[in-house]
């Protein structure tokens, strides 16, 4: 079964950096698309940033210019970049893939448009 693994979460102040880290364990699919989403505690689950099937990325509008997606096909890893940190950003930050290609030919943050979760890693940003 594929099985993501998130890493790099840490309490920073407010302007700082993390690089999160998504490991991805790839045994019997095929991944088309994957992205970052974030949540905190009452509220839904948000799309922070994607790489559709073609490789297009999209960004949520609150973290434009700031984060930033990449991976590293060889090493089977997505990352997010985070600068200029903000209090708003603290949250739990997860990684999904989606399996499906009709739902990830173009980019999307739409929660239900991914099927596996990571467990999550947790990102404080104190001002």
């Amino acid at each position: 079964q594929l099985q993501l693994v998130e890493s790099g979460g840490a309490s920073v102040q407010a302007g700082g950096s993390l690089r999160l880290s998504c490991s991805v364990s790839v045994t019997t699919r095929s991944t088309y698309c994957m992205g970052w989403f974030r949540q905190t505690p009452g509220k839904e689950r948000e799309g922070v940033a994607s790489f559709s099937g073609t490789g297009r990325t999209t960004y949520d509008d609150s973290v434009k210019g700031r984060f930033t997606i990449s991976k590293d096909n060889a090493k089977n890893t997505l990352y997010l970049q985070l600068n200029s940190l903000k209090p708003e950003d603290t949250a739990m930050y997860y990684c999904a893939a989606g399996q499906i290609w009709s739902l990830c030919k173009t980019p999307t943050l739409r929660a239900t448009d991914y099927a596996v979760w990571g467990q999550g890693t947790q990102v404080t940003v104190s001002s």
